[in-house]
């Protein structure tokens, strides 16, 4: 009878442990949704959602709670703004607490390992990588930018603390380009040795000035995108702050902003814009023609609430093939911050569907033009006695 109850409990020890073995993250693969929906050709498909550590780590099983006696973690972004991806990670600015990790090889959740000491954040609102891993964060509290390296460890901190407020950084051939929201300008250090080179915005003519900068990113000829909250328009410079041209204006209809927010331009230079207001990210050509939109306001897959960052990745995608549905085909990764809701960092896929042909951006605005002149000569004269415009 001994030897009975032994062998039993061996046997509940071992479908314990294989239990434990079992475990996995516990992000489950959601519903196919696509941009622009059916029956158009798709572009953009969601892929998956993170909230916190739920949604990365791996489950642990009954054996591990009993024998460690920890629980799943309960944590979560609060109230999340930047983004950006970088080898196998996704860092997360959470304005009311710091930078979160969500590391894809590791599958942990947590905060920035650097981020304690002269590194502490306060409010870090947005964070920009360049080519070599270092990490540009804004912390509007601080009124600094915090530099970290590529292994995430605190490297210094630019400007002072005063009469300004940095909401986003970027780097660019050893200078780092800031949005002073507060004074509506761009001030431009020196990375090495943190001296205040210049700044522009606010001098010269009126198309040159700006009012509420807020977000910033560079193309690949070198010319730097400002957000301007203010303006309602995405206006660009070159790199000494010469004023090139702007994109949108204020309106509600597609190709227009309300409250526009974060920024991103991929390898062919379309300009992706996330407009807080109508819930969405809208994607121009260098032209400044609008190419199309996703996104809508909601809790389901592939909507936002309240969307401000935005980042391009073309080195991770690895780690979401298992989202992509088998009959598309994705080029690079899209993700989105909401700052509220039940999915406040949304991933999604650029790409088009296998074996399909799709038109050039080219042929596309060609078709359209042709549309808006046959509604044009469709539309009956105008009648002697109606109204007259004002001359």
């Amino acid at each position: 009878m001994r030897k009975v109850l032994k062998f039993a409990g061996w046997a509940v020890l071992l479908l314990m442990i294989a239990g434990c073995a079992t475990t996995q993250p516990t992000a489950e693969k959601e519903p196919a949704v696509y941009y622009p929906p059916p029956p158009s050709l798709p572009r953009v498909q969601f892929l998956v959602s993170y909230a916190g550590a739920k949604d990365i780590e791996q489950k642990k099983s009954a054996f591990e709670t009993f024998v460690t006696g920890e629980k799943e973690s309960q944590r979560r972004l609060d109230k999340p703004y930047g983004i950006a991806i970088y080898d196998g990670k996704i860092y997360v600015c959470d304005t009311n607490h710091t930078v979160m990790v969500f590391d894809l090889q590791k599958k942990t959740f947590e905060p920035l390992r650097g981020a304690k000491g002269q590194g502490k954040l306060i409010q870090p609102l947005n964070i920009s990588i360049d080519s070599e891993g270092n990490k540009y964060v804004t912390d509007a509290m601080r009124q600094q930018v915090v530099i970290f390296d590529k292994n995430d460890f605190y490297v210094k901190a630019l400007g002072r603390p005063g009469n300004w407020r940095p909401v986003d950084a970027v780097y660019y051939k050893g200078l780092v380009y800031v949005a002073d929201v507060k004074n509506g300008e761009i001030r431009v250090y020196n990375k090495e040795t943190g001296e205040l080179v210049k700044t522009f915005g606010q001098t010269g003519k009126v198309e040159n000035m700006l009012y509420l900068p807020v977000n910033l990113t560079f193309d690949r000829k070198g010319h730097l995108y400002v957000v301007d909250d203010g303006r309602f328009q995405v206006v660009e410079f070159d790199r000494d702050g010469h004023f090139l041209n702007t994109l949108g204006s204020l309106g509600t209809n597609l190709g227009h902003f309300a409250r526009p927010r974060g920024i991103a331009i991929d390898k062919d230079d379309n300009v992706y814009v996330v407009d807080a207001s109508f819930y969405n990210v809208q994607m121009f050509n260098s032209k400044g023609q609008l190419l199309m939109f996703f996104g809508e306001g909601g809790t389901n897959p592939g909507k936002l609430i309240l969307p401000a960052g935005i980042s391009i990745d073309y080195n991770n995608m690895k780690y979401f093939k298992e989202y992509v549905a088998p009959d598309f085909d994705p080029q690079y990764l899209v993700a989105v911050v909401s700052q509220f809701g039940p999915r406040p960092v949304s991933i999604f896929a650029f790409g088009k569907e296998k074996g399909v042909k799709y038109p050039t951006y080219q042929e596309l605005m060609k078709q359209s033009e042709e549309m808006i002149q046959k509604r044009e000569k469709a539309q009956p004269p105008a009648k002697e006695g109606g109204n007259k415009e004002d001359k």
